[in-house]
């Protein structure tokens, strides 16, 4: 009977590092044993709504994903078939009509916001990481972003934090922390933590025999 693969979920608010977090652990690796899959792919497809609907969506609120999708992607990687991983159009706020083929790896970490808020996504996963950073270096993380990456003005930014972010994180976000199995403070300036894990995961995969 073959294995299944490892299954790692990394939450955190947005900012909080989650990014840093699961690419320093995909570098100690390598892209042969790896498979990263972040939830933003999975915003629901709003093709169906006109534009000025599209631009009213809470992208911080669980109800935004296609968490179906998502599990049925994961537990198809788990059965080690290849999936077509969706692609979010954020300028039209709907699905793209691309995709990405995606190969199943030993190794499969699912990187978002709110990975541990469904109990069905959680119980697909053997390590749950919880990403905990301070809001006021969040927001400032936030701003840097969006302003150089994606063209907002810092107001807009500001805006969105404090009327919808900032509450969906306090509302949604945060009380996942309870199901994690690590919280890793300051994401990936957490070499301590990062090490941990990278350690942890060869241990797995030895046992697996994957490595």
């Amino acid at each position: 009977m073959q294995e299944k693969p490892v299954v790692i979920g990394v939450a955190g608010g947005s900012g909080s590092g989650k990014t840093s977090v699961t690419r320093a652990i995909c570098n100690k690796f390598g892209q042969d044993f790896i498979l990263m899959i972040e939830q933003d792919a999975y915003y629901k497809d709003q093709s169906h709504l006109p534009f000025e609907e599209r631009l009213k969506t809470n992208y911080d609120h669980p109800l935004a994903f296609d968490t179906d999708l998502l599990i049925e992607h994961l537990q198809r990687l788990i059965k080690y078939e290849p999936i077509e991983k969706p692609v979010y159009d954020y300028a039209l706020h709907t699905r793209s009509t691309t995709v990405i083929n995606l190969e199943p790896k030993e190794v499969i970490i699912l990187e978002g916001i709110l990975v541990l808020e469904d109990e069905r996504l959680r119980d697909l996963m053997d390590i749950k990481l919880f990403v905990d950073t301070d809001a006021d270096l969040r927001i400032i993380r936030r701003l840097v972003r969006d302003t150089k990456e994606r063209g907002r003005t810092m107001d807009s930014v500001i805006d969105q934090y404090v009327s919808v972010v900032r509450p969906m994180h306090n509302q949604f976000v945060e009380p996942t922390k309870r199901y994690a199995d690590i919280i890793i403070p300051e994401g990936g300036q957490n070499h301590v933590a990062i090490d941990l894990m990278v350690t942890k995961i060869k241990t797995i995969l030895e046992e697996k025999s994957f490595l």
